[in-house]
């Protein structure tokens, strides 16, 4: 484990260009122990090059990312600190699912039973003798996990860790994640499906173009993006009294008028003195989905909002 029981990332002034396209633009944000992050952003926005810089596989042009206050290179026995799983590949089609696990063993010192206490761990025990040429994804996925925990890491890694898990396993994940944290571990996980990721961070890291948009709790994220919605039978006329007032006020695809800037008892006031027949008035709280798309400005394309299918 990490010095002092600690796992708090830190990234800096990260930055990374491929030729002429800058992926990572002078990128900060911090992920603390006891927390499960979700790192979102649109496609391309450079979420999988700072994963991957993050545990030294590629090469910052500038800036740092450390765990503890040390970057992964300087780990002495990094795999037992940090459990990262980036892709599900790299497995010998040839090794059952704990030959795999138990090479890693062999190469990283760890006792040759953890193979078969993790395997346990992500339900593979039924097919620890199976060749994992005949895995399917979300079984490579569980298995990739396994190799991760091999070492009892404080801090997990994970980019789209649910992919190819049909609902059970997504469900298992979730669950296996919260309980990591949950010990005072640190997760960072990166994800296309928000609707999961609603379910499972408890806070948020969200970049576009390289670049940090916004962070914090998903309550934090809601309370910024949040609003009152009101239907009117008159709701050019609300819209009008709105502006008057000095409060951003439009119309929605379904007819409500959505405000921002004021609360219910601001609206519902203008409303009466106004004349404006009020049919229903509440608060909105956005969810991860909404703050996503009004943070990133629709700038999120192929984008996958329900669960993956299974596989």
């Amino acid at each position: 484990m990490l010095a002092n029981g600690d796992g708090r990332i830190v990234v800096s002034g990260l930055t990374k260009a491929f030729g002429a396209v800058k992926a990572v633009d002078d990128l900060n944000f911090t992920v603390e122990p006891g927390t499960v992050a979700g790192f979102l952003g649109p496609n391309g926005a450079g979420k999988t090059t700072t994963l991957r810089m993050v545990v030294g596989l590629v090469k910052p042009d500038s800036g740092s990312a450390t765990i503890n206050g040390v970057s992964y290179a300087a780990m002495p026995s990094p795999n037992s600190q940090v459990g990262a799983v980036l892709e599900a590949s790299g497995f010998h089609p040839g090794r059952s699912g704990r030959q795999h696990l138990k090479t890693y063993c062999l190469v990283n010192g760890y006792p040759g039973r953890r193979a078969d206490e993790v395997l346990e761990l992500v339900g593979l025990t039924s097919a620890a003798k199976r060749s994992v040429k005949g895995y399917s994804l979300g079984m490579r996925q569980r298995l990739a996990l396994a190799a991760a925990l091999l070492g009892d890491p404080q801090v997990m890694i994970l980019d789209e860790p649910a992919n190819g898990l049909d609902p059970e396993g997504i469900v298992w994940m979730r669950g296996l994640l919260r309980e990591f944290a949950a010990k005072g571990r640190t997760v960072l996980v990166s994800s296309h499906v928000l609707t999961e990721m609603q379910q499972l961070v408890d806070h948020a890291v969200i970049i576009n173009k390289g670049r940090l948009v916004r962070q914090g709790t998903l309550g934090e994220l809601s309370e910024k993006s949040g609003g009152v919605v009101a239907r009117t039978p008159d709701p050019d006329k609300l819209i009008d009294a709105l502006r008057r007032a000095g409060h951003d006020a439009s119309r929605a695809s379904d007819g409500r008028v959505e405000i921002n800037g004021a609360d219910t008892a601001r609206v519902g006031h203008i409303a009466f003195v106004e004349g404006v027949e009020i049919h229903e008035l509440f608060e909105r709280r956005s969810d991860l989905e909404r703050v996503f798309f009004e943070l990133t400005a629709g700038g999120y394309e192929g984008r996958v909002l329900a669960m993956p299918g299974v596989g």
